[in-house]
């Protein structure tokens, strides 16, 4: 009876490790081009985070850095206005517009959108007129002179409260918020010398009410002109300014060129 081989005991690898510690490495390679490519910051994201914040910090934006916009792939990204020039305007015109602020005509505030001066309609506009009084040309001079220093666009809203209107001049509170507005516009740059590029006007007619209108006194807290200075969040997400060039006209006919 022929005997049997004995088969041959299998050949351990001692190089087995080397798959296992290869998947390791690709994987933690992975994870750190991961990591790599969510670090990037976004500087528009950080400043819609930073003025998230101002509200959240009831309005105190002193508490908070000020965003600094960083360069991504070597592209130089364009300089927005810092936001603790709005922390330094907000206290100058605290302090020049300290008597009208004590007196309820205006207030001063932050929001998501950049700081806030709120006109009440009382000592600066005839009731249903758009018509700037002497005394609101006076508060905005007094608004104009630090704003001139600064490069933050200045957005004018017309608000009114929810009474209809119904004049020979304006049919709808639309007509009278959005006039008032531009009548503001009209002073900042033709007296005050603020760039037009800087300004823009928006009428809310009654539909931003700051409190219900179920009084008198509510009213006449709606009815105000508020002045917008926007904080880098905000600029960004605005309109670009896009120069638009003129056409030249054609030659008369029959004239030399």
């Amino acid at each position: 009876m022929p005997r049997r081989r004995k088969r041959a005991a299998p050949q351990v690898s001692h190089e087995r490790w080397l798959v296992s510690y290869a998947d390791f490495i690709t994987l933690l390679f992975a994870f750190f081009t991961t990591m790599y490519a969510i670090s990037t910051v976004d500087a528009q994201k950080m400043s819609k985070m930073v003025a998230s914040m101002q509200v959240a910090l009831k309005g105190d934006p002193s508490q908070l850095p000020s965003p600094v916009p960083l360069p991504t792939n070597g592209v130089p990204q364009p300089v927005m206005p810092r936001l603790d020039n709005l922390v330094n305007l907000r206290q100058q015109l605290s302090a020049r517009l300290q008597r009208q602020i004590q007196q309820g005509n205006v207030e001063i505030s932050v929001d998501a959108r950049g700081l806030v001066v709120s006109i009440r309609e009382a000592g600066s506009f005839a009731s249903g007129s758009a018509e700037l009084s002497d005394g609101a040309r006076r508060l905005l001079a007094e608004i104009a002179a630090p704003l001139s220093e600064l490069p933050h666009p200045v957005r004018i809203e017309g608000h009114t409260d929810d009474t209809p209107i119904a004049t020979s001049r304006f049919r709808s509170n639309w007509e009278l918020s959005t006039a008032r507005a531009t009548q503001v516009i009209a002073y900042l740059q033709n007296d005050m010398q603020l760039s037009a590029t800087r300004l823009s006007a928006a009428g809310y007619g009654e539909f931003h009410p700051r409190v219900p209108n179920t009084s008198a006194e509510a009213r006449a807290e709606n009815r105000r002109v508020d002045l917008v200075i926007l904080n880098t969040a905000t600029s960004t997400a605005e309109e670009p300014i896009v120069a638009v060039p003129m056409p030249v006209p054609a030659p008369a006919p029959g004239l030399a060129r």
